[in-house]
């Protein structure tokens, strides 16, 4: 990316909510990040049960949030402020069409004292089917912090 990347620790919590019944998924990787003007990119790669992999690449910008992965697992999904976005999400057990909408977005920015954190609410609705609740937790420092 360039010389202004950081190694960075990152911690990704995702809870499902589906009609009271959690699922909780934790992923914990080292990656990096980039930042110029009023964007944040964050880059890791993550290893399924199967022993697949899958980068992650998370860009944070004021308005919206876009997460893409490819590998194992391809998506490109997009979060804007109570609005709905549609997307494709490709898996080997075959490919689903995904609507997102947004309830909220914060992001707090790495500061030498405190933590990054990135914190979305949303629903997601997997080809047209009942939609379900997910919040996101990504907090990221670095390496050592």
């Amino acid at each position: 990316m360039g010389h202004n990347d950081k190694e960075v620790f990152i911690e990704l919590c995702t809870i499902i909510d589906d009609d009271g019944e959690k699922e909780h998924n934790m992923v914990r990787q080292r990656g990096k990040l980039y930042e110029k003007n009023q964007m944040v990119v964050l880059t890791f790669e993550e290893q399924t049960e199967e022993k697949a992999w899958i980068k992650n690449f998370i860009t944070i910008q004021p308005d919206k949030v876009t997460i893409k992965r490819t590998g194992n697992v391809m998506m490109n999904q997009q979060f804007h402020m109570q609005r709905a976005t549609e997307s494709v999400f490709k898996h080997p057990y075959g490919t689903m069409h995904m609507e997102t909408f947004t309830s909220s977005i914060t992001h707090q920015p790495l500061r030498t004292d405190q933590n990054g954190q990135l914190k979305i609410a949303y629903s997601v609705k997997l080809n047209g089917k009942e939609k379900r609740d997910h919040y996101l937790t990504l907090t990221y420092n670095e390496e050592g912090a």
